[in-house]
């Protein structure tokens, strides 16, 4: 069977209610981009695909059912906080985030059954939530399930995490830090400046998995010349180990003006990457890559990152 030429975007109202009100993490951010999409007319050329609940058997190949079950609680009280003070609670919160994890795990299987080439997840990429708690806006941890399903159900050994989001993604890193399996490569924000205060360049990776894993750190104001003189070390690590499926953290917080973050890109990053990835992609992974949204707090900057990305998806050679 040949193989799908097929990109997708997941989008639809049921994904656009992850989000809270008067909060950085708002519901106004898919919209940003989804106009953005249509004024660059990318729209029409991608495949629409709507939202899919996980089961809670696969929240918790990740998460521990205390939290599971914690998150279900507050869902149903609207009240509270899910960690420290970042990401509160409100009612049916469970299910909004249950909707990005299962979205997740559906572009996953798809690209594995060979029914899309690549697809994009506006809102998904919670990289800091860790398995017995939220954290920085993120509830559950969709890709880190998904990478538990590829384990699990597809036998793979070399998955490949990028993440460019301003913000180290520390949920992925250091529950999987002692897995070979998990290729990862985080460009970020140096963490003595901003959250999570992690993400050092001498964390490699620990037992089976030193050497695998490759956090690079940005000082603040470093901007699209840094951005590209590091990306040279992060394509050529992640190509060493020649992935057999790659994930791409989209986060759009490190162009110019973002409130949470000081880097000073443009979406030229975005763009690059994502090239760069598929072509990855398509030398070792069947061409399979999923790019998650992540992090972004300014709507214009969010409208150019994730279109960048969705345009490079479209228009990179596939074999």
């Amino acid at each position: 069977m040949a193989r799908s030429k097929t990109v997708a975007v997941y989008t639809g109202d049921e994904v656009s209610h992850y989000g809270f009100e008067d909060h950085p993490f708002s519901e106004d951010r898919i919209h940003a981009f989804w106009d953005e999409m249509h004024i660059r007319q990318l729209a029409d050329q991608v495949r629409i695909l709507h939202p899919v609940m996980a089961t809670e058997e696969q929240l918790k190949l990740f998460h521990t059912a205390e939290y599971v079950e914690k998150v279900k609680h507050h869902s149903k009280t609207g009240e509270g906080m899910l960690d420290y003070g970042d990401t509160p609670a409100y009612k049916g919160v469970y299910e909004d985030a249950v909707k990005v994890v299962g979205s997740v795990i559906d572009a996953t299987r798809k690209l594995m059954n060979e029914e899309l080439r690549r697809a994009f997840l506006p809102i998904a990429g919670l990289h800091h939530s860790m398995p017995n708690t939220a954290s920085g806006f993120c509830v559950f941890n969709d890709v880190a399930v998904a990478i538990k399903i590829l384990q699990r159900d597809y036998g793979l050994e070399r998955i490949a995490y990028v993440d460019i989001d301003a913000h180290h993604g520390d949920g992925v890193f250091y529950p999987f830090e002692a897995d070979p399996t998990v290729i990862f490569a985080d460009i970020h924000e140096d963490g003595r400046y901003n959250f999570p205060q992690s993400g050092f360049s001498y964390e490699v990776g620990k037992g089976a998995a030193k050497g695998r894993k490759l956090n690079i750190p940005l000082l603040p104001l470093s901007a699209d010349d840094d951005f590209m003189m590091m990306w040279d070390k992060i394509e050529a690590f992640v190509r060493r180990w020649e992935p057999q499926f790659v994930f791409m953290n989209c986060g759009a917080d490190g162009l110019n003006g973002d409130p949470l973050a000081h880097l000073h890109y443009t979406a030229r990053p975005h763009g690059r990457a994502a090239r760069a990835l598929c072509q990855i992609a398509e030398d070792y992974a069947e061409g399979r890559i999923i790019g998650v949204g992540g992090g972004g707090y300014d709507l214009r900057n969010i409208a150019n990152a994730w279109t960048a990305v969705v345009d490079s998806f479209l228009e990179a050679p596939m074999r």
